[in-house]
């Protein structure tokens, strides 16, 4: 059984956030705080850690934990809350049958948690209805691989993209969502120059600073940019005729269907030129060594699995897959969506890659766990799973790990559904979530700290996450839970187990069972290792079939695909990416993720060192569209369409194209007022995959006319803020706040900070322009700023204030000036979070002479630690370099 670290003991264990799968290297000191380094062991990362991972063990702790299980708001004991989970579900399943349950899990799981969620659900209860969170970023990867390939494999290794000549990221800001992975590929670029990187997306992002090319395609453009690739491929004689005939089919309809596209169809489709084309054709044609990596910018789409197909049809008619440097390489958006998939997390799939629709599949995983039914058919996947829920068909809902009144399309309708659902449980770290607030029944889970079992990265590889800390209060891990309930609706036989190690070691025994069946995920070599073996178990990769040694492993160099005759499938595509916008609502909304946080904040919000580098929610404007609206930086902007409306902040920039706006995916209604963007995301899916078009919604623009905006920090969360708009963030020592009113009040102090304070203050009656002060003694409980406008306050210098000591009544007064003092530098807004430098920290370095990113390091210690700030680093380096007057230059002044 494994034990936890003593003080000062080190364990080696897998970082929480995305695909990457970073080793971690974790100590707990005598106070039990949590440091983490990256683990120059592990094979996916050699000791990198992003800002992210280096940032881990501030997110721990039992502030706003859910430390009991809880029906409705009362804490009961475990047999009670089990009971009534297993009660309210046995008695749903015996009125209104299996398909009457559904359970929504999460990437966020450990594989022995999804592995005995999948059993129960599919092989017990007997319906398909669990499905993950994974369909929200992964799903049309795994319908594209398994149209292709005939199973869900991922053919190459992260070796690839340093082994490659060129390097093609579609939809992927490796920079930002990837980090380390993109420090791998700056690295290799930096030892090998001639390696090209070309960079499609709509948007300029991040990176950008690595990219040779950008092509800023039209939003849904992929398609018909590989398909023109293909048709293009072929007119040049660089099909690779041999691996077709050997070990393909269906060439002739997927050329057919790529000719069909003439040149007007593809300059229209993708926005680009015929030179831009012209010019990237070429250099695919003439690189053997390619890697196409792409991420949630082709997933995220109502064509998202055509998509997949028309990169992976290039790879398999140019021979590029499975070999050194070459091949199609998806990359996953959380740390075990790989795992959950492996054992059947999916809606559509069984345990092992195993296919729900086969049933000589489903007859083996029946055989292999003597189960007393199993699911004959798909279940709901997740768009479909809520409004079932809302149709009253499905009656009783146990979400797991997630938080999918923020993340799923419709989000104000999930709510909605949510509230009239008869039983909703949800197990979950913290006390309270935008989905918990609707639970009947909340099981505390067991954290990132916490648990014990493994995951699975983007390169097919298995890492063990081991426990650092005891579990707050009486969580417990899922899988012990999910056991728990299963036992008490009448399931002992199956659910017996009493560590992850046995847990993993049946899913190992069921990947190799009856080898005859062929399938590509085979763990085999593991199903008998002894409990200490699993507890030192070192990263591998799969297939690890029985018998053999780990290796690193490619597929499909030589061909061997898992359909029947084992050949690849060419797919034909016919893209056709129609505009969606309307003269109501003329702009096309892009989502997706920022450097420092992570899906719902759940787990970064609480990171004083994450917030401070993107503290607000925002939305991105061409200057020519903002300049049309009349919105000037940092206004408020109203975002909305049919479904609702967001409250932002503007960042007016030429990152986005003319007509389209970027949001973020992060913020929920425990951070701001009103910026959950998937309230705007319509439940428009991918017909085969079932996964939702966060990449491509039309949306409206308003400038929100504001009479008074306000800026605080404050020591403690408030209770209610009354304003339409406001957004808080975490920083050290307490929070900071925005807000803006549409109309000015008599309450000069919109936040109740649970007491009845008395401010110093200076204000204005008569226009409410003012500053407040509180204190403690000789600490600072709040201050407060008002004023007509956005208001200019150094951010850094106030936050600051939060930490310090004011001994006299001169001092206290000296804060409501709103700036500080002239011997105190004002460091601007936060670029590295890591080492807390300042945009105008590092812009001074630059005008007295550093000219490079190692210099600007020496000089600020800006990037010289995780590495996740060097691409904004280089791009106000870039802007410097190319214009001194510019906006970073002029930021010292």
């Amino acid at each position: 059984m494994f034990q936890l670290p003593k003080p000062g003991e080190s364990v080696r264990t897998t970082c929480a956030y995305c695909g990457v799968g970073c080793g971690i290297i974790a100590s707990v000191d005598r106070d039990g705080m949590v440091s983490v380094k990256g683990d120059p062991e592990h094979p996916a990362n050699y000791g990198r850690l992003c800002s992210k991972g280096m940032a881990l063990g501030e997110t721990l702790g039992a502030d706003e934990r859910l430390l009991t299980p809880k029906i409705g708001d009362a804490s009961v004991d475990w047999n009670t809350a089990l009971e009534a989970v297993a009660q309210g579900f046995r008695e749903t399943i015996d009125q209104y049958g299996p398909d009457s349950v559904a359970f929504y899990v999460s990437g966020q799981l450990l594989t022995e948690d999804y592995y005995v969620a999948n059993k129960l659900m599919k092989g017990f209860i007997g319906s398909a209805n669990i499905d993950t969170n994974s369909r929200l970023c992964m799903a049309s990867s795994v319908a594209g691989h398994r149209k292709a390939f005939g199973t869900d494999t991922v053919p190459g290794t992260y070796a690839d993209l340093e082994l490659a000549d060129v390097v093609v990221l579609v939809g992927s800001n490796l920079a930002w969502c990837h980090p380390v992975l993109y420090q791998r590929l700056a690295a290799a670029k930096e030892t090998r120059p001639d390696l090209k990187v070309v960079l499609i997306d709509p948007r300029r992002t991040r990176t950008d600073a690595l990219a040779d090319v950008h092509l800023r395609i039209r939003p849904d453009g992929d398609g018909a940019l590989f398909a023109g690739l293909l048709s293009d491929l072929n007119r040049r004689g660089c099909l690779a005729e041999d691996f077709i005939r050997d070990h393909t089919s269906g060439i002739e309809a997927a050329l057919a269907a790529a000719e069909a596209l003439s040149w007007d169809d593809l300059l229209h489709q993708t926005g680009l030129s015929r030179a831009e084309l012209d010019d990237f054709y070429a250099l695919f044609a003439a690189n053997t060594k390619v890697v196409t990596v792409y991420s949630q910018g082709v997933n995220q789409s109502s064509m998202g699995t055509d998509k997949v197909s028309a990169i992976l049809n290039v790879h398999l008619a140019t021979g590029r897959i499975g070999k050194p440097g070459q091949g199609p390489f998806s990359v996953t958006g959380q740390p075990n969506a790989m795992g959950g998939r492996e054992v059947g997390g999916l809606a559509n799939m069984l345990a092992g890659h195993l296919n729900i629709e086969d049933p000589e599949h489903r007859q083996l995983v029946q055989d292999f766990w003597q189960s007393p039914t199993i699911a004959e058919r798909p279940g709901l996947k997740a768009v479909d799973l809520f409004r079932a829920i809302d149709a009253g068909d499905v009656r009783a809902v146990w979400i797991m790990a997630t938080n999918p009144a923020v993340s799923v399309p419709e989000a104000q309708a999930i709510e909605a559904a949510l509230a009239k659902c008869p039983l909703v449980v949800v197990s979950e770290v913290l006390e309270t979530t935008d989905t918990a607030r609707w639970a009947h029944v909340r099981l505390p889970a067991a954290g990132w700290a916490e648990k014990d079992g493994t995951v699975t990265n983007s390169e097919r590889r298995i890492s063990r996450q081991r426990a650092l800390i005891p579990a707050e209060g009486q969580a417990m891990p899922d899988w012990w839970i999910i056991n728990q309930v299963a036992k008490r609706m009448g399931y002992s036989k199956g659910f017996n187990h009493e560590t992850p190690f046995e847990i993993f070691c049946e899913a190992a025994a069921l990947s190799g069972y009856r080898p005859e069946v062929r399938r590509d995920y085979d763990i085999s070599a593991k199903a008998a290792i002894s409990s200490q073996a699993y507890e030192a178990l070192q990263p591998f990769q799969w297939p690890a079939s029985a018998g053999s040694a780990d290796s690193e492993t490619r597929f499909f160099a030589q061909g061997s695909f898992f359909h029947a005759d084992r050949r690849a499938r060419f797919i034909a595509v016919t893209p056709d990416n129609a505009a969606r916008t309307t003269p109501e609502f003329p702009f096309v909304l892009n989502t997706g993720r920022i450097r420092d946080q992570w899906h719902t904040m759940t787990r970064t919000g609480r990171s004083p060192r994450l917030s401070s580098h993107l503290a607000e929610p925002f939305v991105e404007i061409h200057p020519s569209d903002a300049e049309a609206l009349f919105i000037e930086p940092a206004d408020i902007v109203r975002v909305s369409n049919g479904q609702g409306h967001l409250l932002l902040r503007a960042l007016i920039t030429d990152a986005v194209s003319v007509g389209s706006v970027f949001v973020p995916m992060h913020w929920t209604d425990q951070y701001a007022a009103c910026a959950r963007v998937d309230a705007l995301v319509p439940g428009l899916t991918d017909p085969f995959s079932g996964q939702p078009a966060f990449k491509n919604v039309p949306v409206n623009l308003q400038r929100f006319i504001a009479q008074r905006f306000g800026f605080a920090v404050l020591r403690d969360k408030p209770k209610a803020i009354d304003a339409d708009y406001w957004a808080m963030a975490k920083v050290e020592g307490g929070w900071v706040l925005e807000f803006a009113q549409r109309f000015l009040t008599s309450n000069p102090v919109p936040i109740d900070l649970g007491s009845e304070p008395e401010f110093l203050s200076l204000i204005d009656s008569g226009s409410q322009v003012g500053r407040q002060a509180l204190f403690d003694e000789t600490r600072l409980s709040a201050l407060l700023f008002t004023d007509r406008q956005p208001v200019e306050v150094p951010r850094r210098w106030a936050t600051d204030l939060l930490t310090k000591h004011f001994e006299s009544p001169g001092e206290k007064l000296a804060c409501l000036a709103g700036r500080p003092r002239a011997d105190v530098p004002d460091q601007g807004a936060t670029v590295c979070a890591c080492e807390s430098v300042g945009l105008k920290t590092i812009t001074m370095a630059i005008l007295d002479g550093c000219e490079s990113l190692s210099a600007i390091g020496e000089a600020t210690g800006a990037g010289t630690n995780c590495g996740s700030c060097r691409a904004e680093l280089k791009g106000i380096l870039d802007a410097h370099l190319k214009d001194p007057t510019s906006e970073a230059a002029a930021a010292a002044s």
